[in-house]
């Protein structure tokens, strides 16, 4: 490997477990506003900003992710593969899962920009694909990366999966258990 080839692959593997932190701190944080069980924090107008301000960072190092594996010659992924998931010679549901992740977070960014053009609930309806976002981003670095060798990458991409579960899981059930409350007996 030369030194512009290890460049290319650091900064591509670098900026994808940076997008997956991100999106997993976004997620969190849009949770946390959105839910009772937390609710020291969802009228925390810091933890607003830095909500949307994760949601802007995803941005750029998703980017960079992409650029620079279109730079990686071991990578050879083209800019169709960009648009259309499982077109990859190698790794096709891995490499396909990053593409769809990445489109379905440009459709939430879209979403929100345009929150004031929605009804609120098809803004929460496309919000919601965040949640299949980050799982789709997380069985991609999962499966098409070699870094979960390293004990340090595998436990950031473990505990960002466990986070993120635990959270949406407890967020499920108190909506759950507040609709049973609410319920009236026939």
């Amino acid at each position: 490997m030369t030194f512009n080839t290890d460049l290319i692959w650091i900064i591509a593997r670098s900026t994808g477990v940076g997008s997956l932190v991100a999106l997993t701190l976004s997620v969190l944080t849009g949770i946390a506003l959105r839910t009772g069980s937390f609710a020291w924090l969802s009228h925390n107008r810091g933890v607003r900003v830095v909500h949307g301000f994760l949601t802007v960072l995803w941005i750029p190092l998703g980017l960079a992710h992409v650029i620079a594996l279109l730079f990686d010659r071991y990578a050879q992924i083209g800019l169709l593969d960009l648009l259309v998931p499982f077109g990859v010679s190698y790794g096709r549901f891995a490499i396909g899962l990053g593409t769809i992740a990445a489109q379905l977070i440009v459709v939430v960014l879209i979403s929100t920009w345009m929150r004031s053009s929605l009804t609120l609930g098809q803004w929460q309806a496309f919000h919601r694909l965040s949640y299949v976002a980050f799982v789709a981003a997380f069985a991609h670095g999962i499966l098409s990366g070699t870094d979960l060798a390293n004990p340090v990458v595998a436990a950031l991409a473990w505990v960002t999966a466990a986070a993120v579960a635990l959270v949406a899981l407890r967020r499920i059930t108190r909506v759950r258990l507040a609709q049973k409350s609410t319920a009236r007996p026939a």
